[in-house]
């Protein structure tokens, strides 16, 4: 049982670190699938985060799954049913997280029980949807300051890259 407990703890971490850091924020900095498809002002917030089969919405969504479903592939010997209980776990938050669009709000215990968890709530990431740069990490709030660094790391990273390219494509 401990084992189980584990192992779906450590999916759902390392999952989420890969996902935000390898997936989530180089989508914001290079990247336009995540932010046209799950950030845009154009679309009711309410259909392309849980009721859509728009395929684009689909493969972001597939995207930012395949982190958890690769370290998912890496801990099935040791534990299978902590695999099957962190990605159920996993799924169930992606939908818990975008219900404020129908008007729920997060009890006050819930909201104490997250924070002391470093879960992210439907409120928090919410606040992601509406200021793009805030609320990192899809499960974990603990990545949300690390992966703001990463995030201007990235750009820096690109601004170089594109002076350097026109660099030497005019030199």
């Amino acid at each position: 049982m401990l084992e189980a407990i584990a192992v779906a703890g450590l999916l759902l971490i390392l999952g989420d670190f890969l996902s935000t850091f390898f997936y989530h924020v180089p989508e914001h900095v290079f990247g336009s699938l995540h932010l046209t498809t799950h950030h845009s002002w154009k679309k009711n917030f309410r259909h392309y985060a849980i009721l859509t089969l728009n395929p684009q919405v689909l493969l972001d969504g597939i995207l930012g799954a395949l982190p958890y479903l690769l370290v998912a592939v890496c801990l099935w010997t040791l534990s299978p049913i902590g695999v099957i209980c962190g990605l159920l776990f996993g799924q169930f938050h992606v939908w818990w997280r975008h219900v404020i669009s129908l008007g729920w709000q997060t009890p006050q215990a819930v909201t104490v029980l997250c924070k002391f968890l470093f879960i992210t709530t439907p409120e928090q990431h919410w606040l992601h949807h509406q200021k793009t740069n805030f609320g990192f990490g899809d499960i974990f709030t603990f990545f949300d300051q690390p992966a703001k660094i990463w995030m201007r790391w990235l750009r820096l990273s690109r601004i170089y890259l594109r002076s350097h390219a026109v660099t030497h494509i005019s030199g």
